[in-house]
């Protein structure tokens, strides 16, 4: 049984918070174990996460994952113990005179930065060879930990920043039973294989520079060619469900973000000022300010609402180095981004559009609700006035809008308090990826503060002006994050519409070279991406490499078919052939293109 879970993960379902527990429980069992073995190090670190736990330390040698089984045999010493964990309030005085933590700068810093809080400073002290603070959520003994791992070690930047000393990192988790933590290893080593940093460098996706710059992302040809795919579906989407396609600057002047709001809230993820002509600008983080000064360019009727502004935007965000990763956490995006403006009346329908919307792109790549993603309802804190803006009356009807649209729709959902934008509560669509880890891919966002801030206003039918709402809303994401994860859920063997190469022709003998470049004419013709591959190479060879690139269509020609104007059709995964006339492939691979088919 574990202790009552603190407000955080109170809304998680009860096996949820359970888990959070045992490895948080794990969590202490490893630092216990590397402070028995290791005795001079430093404890920094480490939560529990929601696949497992990760701790940081000071260590005065180097470790590989070579010494995991002597850490994880210390572990099981102290599991098999079975020490009692149990948690206890201190003062400031108390916390910065115990022996453990005097002589460490990393729980000085953190007792400092609880007492500046100010919260109550609490430890977990385990049986009697363990203190160290925590605020929990631990079950009660570290008997109750029956299955755990440790998976990888890593540098970690104290605080994710650079400029500050690299730790030693090690990652592990722990389930409830060996048949569960079994089934998680093995999509560990499946999410290993997806993983889109690997998948795209093999497949020349992306890559990355350090004299350019950490997280910002180079395209080349071929991943330049999906995104470009991406985006032409979005946009063509959009377009027939009456959005209305702008374009805005990539720079704005800081007093943008002041008017928002935005700049005070989150100026610690935003870039540096810009002076220019004694006046400050800024790489922009988000579109709604500039479409609210497209919107305020003229004045607006009744009729004229919902008015739904979207943007192929190009946002930029500082992410602190040691959490940057792949093309999932960048510092330069381009999101697929929208604002909903609309009579408060209009805001359950217009939700309900764009969760259409949402839905119809997830069944596009094989998705389910409730299988591969589910919703949360993120509310906010009224009692935070510093993080929300100040408005009840607001909050609730925004909130009672939103939750009722989810039960219409008889949608899986769950609540999660104090993970709300500022001004207003939002539906994030939580997909989960090869691990079974849930992530935001998507979000709708109920906004009252800025139609405020930017005195939108609309002529009703009796000629008065009113305020609008204002619904934020993303359709397929960030471009780069979703590519990240059509990486890994197609494993790099994308559907021929997204292919990069949609087909190769492979003569037998450079004889049918012409041939061959005859039949990539008129694959080119019909609007598809295709190669002639005639190197002096062995047919078998050139058909692996087409394999390994996964191109989803190998066409073969030798001297018969050269002769009979057919091609021998090899699909992606298949070794099969038929044989077909080029102008009933061509039709055919159109078809497969416009139906989007998987």
């Amino acid at each position: 049984m574990s202790e009552i879970l603190d407000e955080k993960l109170a809304n998680l379902p009860v096996e949820e918070q359970r888990l959070w527990a045992l490895r948080h429980t794990a969590e202490h069992v490893l630092h216990a174990a590397m402070q028995n073995l290791y005795p001079t190090l430093k404890k920094a670190m480490g939560p529990a996460t929601e696949d497992g736990f990760y701790f940081d330390f000071e260590l005065d040698e180097k470790i590989g994952e070579d010494a995991f089984p002597k850490i994880e045999k210390e572990m099981q010493k102290i599991i098999d113990a079975n020490y009692v964990m149990t948690k206890q309030l201190i003062s400031l005085d108390q916390a910065k005179n115990m022996p453990e933590f005097i002589e460490n700068p990393y729980k000085m810093e953190w007792i400092d930065s609880i007492a500046h809080r100010g919260e109550k400073i609490s430890i977990y002290v385990m049986g009697d060879i363990e203190v160290d603070l925590c605020s929990g959520p631990h079950l009660t003994s570290t008997g109750e930990v029956k299955a755990f791992k440790l998976l990888s070690v890593a540098g970690a930047y104290w605080h994710g920043d650079e400029k500050n000393k690299m730790l030693t990192r090690i990652y592990g988790t722990a389930f409830f039973s060996q048949a569960e933590l079994d089934e998680y290893l093995a999509r560990v080593e499946e999410s290993k294989r997806r993983d889109h940093r690997k998948l795209g460098a093999e497949l020349d996706l992306f890559t990355f520079s350090d004299l350019v710059g950490k997280g910002l992302p180079i395209w080349t040809p071929k991943g330049a060619t999906i995104r470009r795919e991406l985006e032409k579906f979005i946009v063509d989407e959009e377009l027939k469900r009456g959005y209305l396609h702008v374009y805005t600057p990539d720079i704005a002047k800081l007093d943008l973000y002041r008017t928002s709001g935005h700049y005070p809230y989150y100026k610690d993820t935003m870039y540096a000022p810009i002076t220019i002509d004694d006046e400050e600008y800024m790489l922009r983080p988000m579109t709604c300010p500039h479409h609210f000064e497209f919107y305020k360019s003229k004045p607006h009727s009744y009729k004229e609402l919902p008015m739904r502004i979207a943007e192929l935007a190009k946002l930029y965000r500082y992410e602190k180095s040691g959490e940057l990763t792949g093309l999932s956490r960048v510092r330069s995006f381009c999101l697929a981004d929208a604002h909903i403006i609309a009579i408060p009346s209009q805001a359950k329908a217009e939700i309900n559009r764009v969760l259409d919307l949402i839905d119809d792109i997830a069944q596009l790549w094989g998705l389910k609700a409730g299988e591969n993603y589910r919703y949360r309802l993120s509310l906010g804190d009224r009692k935070d006035e510093k993080k929300y803006f100040k408005d009840d009356a607001s909050w609730d009807y925004a909130e009672n809008v939103l939750r009722g649209v989810l039960l219409e729709r008889k949608a899986e959902f769950y609540e999660a308090e104090n993970e709300a934008a500022f001004y207003g509560p939002k539906i994030d669509v939580q997909m989960k990826n090869v691990l079974g880890k849930e992530d935001t891919a998507f979000t709708v966002q109920y906004d009252f503060v800025m139609p405020k801030r930017f005195a939108l206003e609309y002529t009703d039918s009796e000629g008065k002006k009113q305020e609008p709402i204002v619904i934020h809303r993303s359709s397929i994401g960030a471009i780069e994050r979703t590519m990240a994860f059509l990486i890994e859920h197609f494993a790099g063997a994308f559907p021929l519409w997204l292919s990069p190469v949609q087909a190769v022709v492979i003569p037998i003998s450079q004889d049918q070279g012409e041939y061959g470049e005859s039949v990539v004419t008129s694959l080119r013709e019909a609007g598809l991406r295709a190669e002639l591959w005639n190197e002096a190479e062995s047919m078998q060879k050139r058909i692996r490499s087409a394999e390994e690139q996964k191109i989803p269509y190998m066409l073969v020609v030798g001297g018969r078919e050269a002769e009979a104007g057919n091609v021998s059709v090899r699909a992606r995964g298949q070794k099969d052939q038929s044989v077909m006339r080029v102008g009933e492939l061509v039709e055919k691979l159109v078809a497969e293109v416009k139906e989007k088919r998987r």
